[in-house]
């Protein structure tokens, strides 16, 4: 699956845009109940489609509130965590979106599960064009690697801290 989320702001929480009122998140694990059928509810994904089996589906809340913010789908491999997808909820991408923030929260919450595993906030994704190559280096300083994938993105340990001191994320991780 490559990503296809463009990140607006690296926040320590996510900023409401019609107030700019800042509110706490969390995250959890996402159970199969809750991400089946958000396509019908005009999610782009298939959260849960067969390529996401292995993977485990994070949520993003705000502090005390069950409405999804956004899902990060994450595999844990050898030395890294490997960010299979992402995708904000409908009411937060376009140019009305309700929160800003979201996206760079989900990528957090990556770092989090690398950090977690030992491998120093190491992960890696592939985006679908050379567009979303350029915007990723200047929003979370990830690098363009190429190889197996013609857009594979990496961001290293010491970028990786870099981004999580930004937030102030609380949850579970698998």
């Amino acid at each position: 699956m490559e990503l296809d989320i463009l990140i607006d702001k690296l926040t320590p929480c996510l900023i409401e845009r019609a107030t700019g009122k800042i509110l706490n998140t969390e995250f959890k694990l996402a159970q199969y109940s809750e991400v089946k059928g958000l396509q019908n509810k005009e999610w782009h994904f298939d959260w849960t489609s067969i390529e996401l089996d292995d993977c485990n589906i994070y949520k993003l809340l705000l502090k005390n509130d069950n409405v999804i913010q956004g899902l990060v789908a994450t595999k844990v491999v050898k030395g890294a965590v490997y960010v299979a997808l992402v995708e904000s909820a409908p009411h937060n991408f376009g140019g009305n979106k309700q929160y800003e923030g979201v996206g760079g929260h989900l990528f957090a919450i990556a770092i989090k599960l690398s950090n977690k595993n030992g491998f120093g906030g190491f992960i890696y994704f592939e985006t679908k064009n050379m567009e979303l190559v350029k915007h990723y280096t200047k929003t979370l300083g990830a690098m363009h690697t190429g190889g197996n994938h013609e857009y594979r993105m990496i961001v290293e340990e010491a970028q990786a801290q870099k981004v999580i001191e930004q937030y102030s994320l609380e949850g579970d991780l698998e």
